[in-house]
This record gives C-alpha cells, structure tokens and sequence, in this order.
C-alpha cells in the first residue's frame, strides 16, 4: 500500500550529534515532522522513521505487532550510532515507550532521551477483553488528532486494530518492568489535558527510571499530539536546549560541529 501523503519517513545527514524521533500508535512521522525538521535545521543528523503497519491504512496494522514496532525503532538507532558520536532518542505516546526500551537496552550508547506524553499502559476496562474481543472485534474508535490548536490535523487511523491493541498492551507491560534500567538524563514534557494518555503514565515513567537527571515540564495549552499544538515551539526549544547541556559539539547557535 502507497503510504498517505506527509506521512512518509524523514531523514537529514547533519553533525555528529543524532537523534532517532519515535511516532506514536496508529500515528506517522507527520506528527514530529516538524520537531525533526527544527532539529536538522540547527544542523542535527535527524532519522523518523515510519513504523510498519502505520502510515498506510489500519488493515496493514492488524498484523503487525510491538515486536516489528521495536525492530525499526532499534535498526535505526544502531545506523544511527554507527554515525554519530552521540545519539538522542525522543519519542511520543507509544513513541515514548520506545525510546524508554531503546534507553534500556542500550545503556550508555544512548546520550539522552526526551518523551512526550508517554504511555505506559492502557487504560479502563477494555484493555481486560481485549485476548477475546480482538476476535470478536477487529477495529474500534480512532484516538488521532487529539490536538488543542484549530486546524492541526495528525495523520493518523480513524480506527484502532485490536490485535496490534493487544500487543501494545503486552509492550507496555514488558517496557514498564524494564523502567529501572533506564539511567540516561531524561527531559518528559506532558499535558495535563491529554485525552489519550493520562498524567499517570507520565508520573509511572518519572517513579520507576533511575535517571538522576530528570527535568518535567508541563504542556498547559495542548492536547496529546503537542508536537503539532500549541507548545510545539517550546517543545522543540527545550529539547534542542536539553541536547545542546549534553553535548558540548552542538553549539549555542545550534550547528554542530566536529572536535
């Protein structure tokens, strides 16, 4: 399947400092495109990806599952990390949870992380029928565009697959165990109105990691998708700033440089 236009995967070959950006769930890369482009800009390597099964239509998704979500989020990183003498991972929603599993499992190789209204569970009653109801079921209600600011728009699926739901789930689980291995310096920036994702979550993630290096920050103008709401720029801002304390090459103009 074509996939949907503004949805396709970004690449831009800066500097030696690179970040690997982590779309959300039944999302695109159209809902960081703009974060990764402020980051190329200020002369960044930048890798988006496009999760398999997302970006097309939902039916691609139903099989698909965290396992293939994770394998792209990793190959990317270790192409990352073969040119690039530090690398960050940021991540929304179900972004977020990959990049805490990238941060796990590859320790010190990952400089830093920053999430965005990350998940770490699912929430309600349903999640408790989903072993059955996926077989009953194949789709429900979409959770794209959760977006404050008029006339932004996510690309994303207006219904959710339930045996990728199903696996999502386990992937939560399996991540939130894995919490404690992540040491690396974290920035979480998270919106108190998030319709998708609760507070929670965010405050689970903060709990369980080991990082000393914790900055929270709150998102008082937007919805879930805040890449593309009202807090985009100071999401971009505080994450290129977040960088620049961590790796002396990126310069104060941005640029990074050799040395």
């Amino acid at each position: 399947m074509p996939v949907l236009p503004g949805a396709e995967p970004y690449r831009h070959e800066g500097g030696e400092v690179g970040v690997l950006l982590c779309h959300g769930f039944t999302g695109s890369p159209q809902s960081l495109r703009p974060w990764a482009e402020h980051l190329a800009e200020r002369g960044l390597t930048v890798s988006l990806p496009l999760l398999p099964g997302h970006g097309t239509r939902w039916e691609d998704m139903q099989v698909t599952g965290w396992q293939d979500w994770y394998a792209e989020v990793d190959r990317e990183l270790r192409g990352l990390l073969e040119r690039c003498a530090r690398v960050f991972v940021f991540g929304l929603s179900m972004g977020g949870t990959l990049a805490l599993r990238l941060a796990a499992r590859h320790g010190d190789a990952v400089s830093g992380i920053v999430l965005v209204n990350p998940a770490n569970k699912l929430h309600g009653l349903s999640p408790y029928a989903l072993p059955v109801a996926r077989h009953l079921v194949r789709t429900t209600k979409g959770i794209a565009s959760d977006i404050a600011k008029p006339g932004s728009v996510e690309i994303g699926y207006d219904r959710v697959p339930l045996h990728a739901a199903h696996s999502m789930r386990a992937f939560f689980r399996i991540v939130d165990a894995e919490l404690p291995q992540v040491t690396q310096p974290l920035l979480l920036l998270h919106s108190p109105r998030d319709h998708v994702v609760p507070p929670a979550d965010s405050a689970r993630v903060l709990s369980r990691v080991s990082s000393t290096d914790v900055t929270e920050i709150l998102l008082e103008q937007s919805y879930h998708v805040a890449t593309l709401d009202h807090d985009a720029d100071r999401i971009f801002e505080e994450s290129h700033a977040f960088i620049g304390r961590l790796a002396p090459s990126v310069g104060k103009e941005g640029t990074a440089t050799g040395g």
